[in-house]
């Protein structure tokens, strides 16, 4: 079996993030448009937003700790997300 495809150079930051930063920001090599899903540990979906540019609004999400679903070019890869 080959490993999964990955999103080349996929960052998220700043990760932690204080809650009374309002934005985070998704970037990859190919820097394509994503999809974001974010999910909070008991596996409920949030929100899901189309990212044209590399900024995400999180100021509706509290402290804790999510679970990022970003797709971009059909290529899915899950990052924590951890909220101060």
């Amino acid at each position: 079996m080959s490993p999964p495809e990955q999103i080349e150079g996929l960052t998220i930051y700043p990760n932690p993030v204080s809650n009374n930063k309002p934005f985070i920001y998704i970037t990859s090599k190919n820097n394509l448009s994503k999809t974001v899903d974010v999910f909070n540990v008991l596996g409920k979906r949030i929100f899901s937003v189309s990212l044209i540019g590399k900024e995400l609004n999180i100021s509706m999400l509290s402290t804790g700790v999510y679970i990022l679903k970003i797709t971009e070019n059909k290529v899915s890869e899950t990052r924590k997300l951890v909220i101060k």
